[in-house]
């Protein structure tokens, strides 16, 4: 049974969510996220590691920065993940956790959010591109299960959540 909530509600849920677990997340070591980051990151790119899709990456760094999360780190591949805090990349994407979590989900083209300024994309824009492609050609199917169910419930709750808070968008 789902519950009826408010336009208003829905707003402060997205903005607040993320805000509220900011605090918790900046108390977790960046030793622990990173080594959580590393493990997701195999598991989502294993098939595109094996395949060597990931060697242009090789003493690259890639920035990545969750905005409303505070969350922001670093990553490179070189024969396995490296994830580190966010210093002198070469190519940074930032965003809300919103925005990242529905082109993560298939529900968002990064094209639209980066023209409509809800994503940005700043530095060495070849490397930006390749990494761009190779996140969309990702198959979300093939996403291990928890992951991939994660990411689709989330996905779904925030765009029932943008419906309720923006009506017109129907």
């Amino acid at each position: 049974m789902q519950m009826p909530i408010s336009g208003t509600f829905a707003k402060q849920l997205l903005t607040m969510g993320p805000k509220l677990v900011r605090p918790p997340l900046s108390l977790v070591p960046f030793k622990v996220k990173a080594d959580i980051l590393t493990r997701i990151l195999a598991l989502v790119l294993k098939q595109q590691a094996i395949d060597e899709e990931l060697d242009f990456l090789s003493g690259r760094w890639v920035a990545i920065d969750v905005e409303d999360m505070g969350l922001a780190f670093e990553v490179s591949f070189n024969d396995g993940w490296q994830v580190r805090p966010r210093g002198d990349a070469e190519v940074l994407f930032a965003g809300n956790s919103k925005e990242l979590l529905l082109v993560a989900a298939g529900k968002e083209d990064p094209d639209t959010l980066f023209f409509q300024r809800r994503l940005s994309i700043e530095g060495d824009t070849e490397l930006g591109l390749e990494v761009k492609n190779l996140l969309l050609s990702i198959e979300f199917d093939t996403m291990p299960g928890p992951i991939r169910q994660s990411i689709e419930k989330l996905a779904q709750l925030i765009q029932q959540l943008q419906l309720k808070a923006n009506p017109e968008m129907v």
